[in-house]
């Protein structure tokens, strides 16, 4: 009788760590933890820490080979736990330079999570090469166009986009869904 008991108990164990809640990762590292582990985490994974404020740390560095990123690791005050993270590659005037950007890391997004499950490219003559970039970032600041992909999975979402930030950027969002969730429930709990 022991022996059954015993073996109930393994099987339950690791059939509760089969069913763990995974996480999206960024940078290799599992999109779960509070604030500051999350932090801690990604300095140990090169990036510095500028200063955390109001649920958001702010960290700079090195990110899928362009230099000088930002990253903002997210949570809510109420439910410290990170859900949400953005990564804004630096700015440029030049529309076919970001425009160049978002197509290599759509391409290398692409070849890592499949086929975009969204995509909104509809800024108006775009082809032509003498559009006016002011043109360009008026348009996608006051959101009248939108130029982004949306790659989804089991785990969570990716969404990549070109936004008027310090010119013209490119920002990559990450939304963890189990952790996505958790935030959600708290702010349920808010109502």
């Amino acid at each position: 009788m022991k022996k059954h008991i015993t073996l109930l108990i393994a099987c339950l164990v690791f059939a509760g760590n089969l069913f763990a809640q995974q996480h999206l990762s960024f940078k290799g590292v599992p999109i779960n933890g509070t604030l500051q582990e999350y932090t801690n985490a990604m300095v140990k994974a090169g990036f510095d820490c500028e200063g955390s404020q109001g649920g958001v740390s702010i960290l700079s560095g090195d990110f899928a080979g362009y230099k000088g990123c930002s990253v903002r690791v997210s949570t809510l005050k109420n439910c410290d736990v990170v859900s949400f993270i953005t990564v804004t590659f630096r700015g440029s005037m030049v529309w076919s330079s970001v425009l160049n950007d978002y197509n290599t890391l759509k391409a290398m997004l692409t070849e890592k999570y499949g086929k975009p499950s969204d995509t909104k490219e509809n800024l108006p003559a775009v082809a032509n090469p003498d559009y006016d970039n002011f043109i360009v970032m008026r348009e996608l600041g006051e959101g009248k166009y939108s130029w982004c992909s949306i790659f989804s999975s089991e785990l969570g979402d990716i969404v990549l986009s070109i936004v008027n930030h310090d010119g013209m950027s490119v920002r990559l969002a990450y939304h963890d869904k189990a952790n996505s969730e958790k935030v959600r429930n708290a702010a349920m709990d808010d109502l």
